[in-house]
């Protein structure tokens, strides 16, 4: 399987602090990626340099044709350039659901496809219509965030960012801020999404939908990338204790 997303050497400190020590992996063409590790370990960190949000300190961040690359504290004199259309072909999803208050769940999921890909506004509404209707927001779509549940939130920001038509989604912790009863309301959507071949990386402390779902499984502890590999492997057999110490507090 080709990959989508190549991932180099990145290194991220704040101050004194290391918050990622040289990290590399691969992510194939639709596979399902999950970021697992203890709180504190770098996890959003590493997933906010993938979209530009966190520019790292060094390394190189693949995505498609797409580079980001600092060596030594210097940048690539095309470097905006390179950020805005990683952002345009990468959808984020945050575990706040970031929606637009003042907005209705229609007008979040057609405001960038119009202003940022220039899209027609009646190919928007429609492309917009058929995402609310695929995540089960069809009869709300003229409702304001404040209107509808956590969950309902949650999936109506995963069709936010769907209508860009990203060639990549990623997710920080998008069912920690739901109520228990609420979180499979937003892991179906991302089963089916896999289904569907849509590529996907997710931190997540969902340790049972990393283990049943994803492709691959990324293990972080303290900035370092500690061993990945298949959900199967690094679950029934992970090489190290800190994993292994990770998993017993949740299974």
């Amino acid at each position: 399987m080709s990959a989508l997303i190549s991932v180099e050497d990145l290194r991220k400190s704040y101050g004194e602090a290391s918050a990622l020590r040289g990290i590399s992996f691969e992510v194939g063409v639709s596979e399902l990626t999950a970021i697992i590790g203890p709180s504190g370990c770098g996890k959003s960190t590493l997933l906010r340099c993938l979209n530009g949000l966190e520019m790292f300190d060094s390394g190189t961040v693949r995505i498609g044709d797409i580079t980001l690359e600092r060596h030594n504290g210097t940048t690539a004199p095309d470097l905006n350039m390179q950020l805005r259309h990683l952002r345009e072909e990468v959808g984020m999803v945050f575990q706040s659901f970031n929606l637009f208050p003042h907005l209705t769940v229609l007008e979040n999921a057609v405001l960038a496809p119009t202003v940022v890909r220039k899209m027609d506004r009646k190919a928007a509404e429609g492309r917009a219509h058929d995402l609310l209707a695929k995540v089960g927001l069809g009869d709300r779509m003229d409702y304001y965030p404040s209107q509808l549940s956590g969950g309902q939130q949650q999936r109506a920001a995963i069709a936010r960012a769907l209508a860009m038509a990203p060639k990549v989604m990623l997710y920080d912790e998008p069912t920690s801020a739901l109520d228990p009863s609420l979180v499979n309301e937003v892991l179906s959507i991302m089963r089916t999404l896999d289904d569907e071949g849509m590529t996907q990386v997710v931190v997540t402390h969902e340790m049972r939908f990393a283990r049943d779902v994803a492709d691959k499984i990324l293990v972080l502890s303290d900035g370092e990338l500690i061993e990945s590999g298949p959900s199967d492997v690094i679950f029934t057999a992970p090489r190290d204790e800190r994993t292994r110490e990770f998993l017993r507090s949740f299974l």
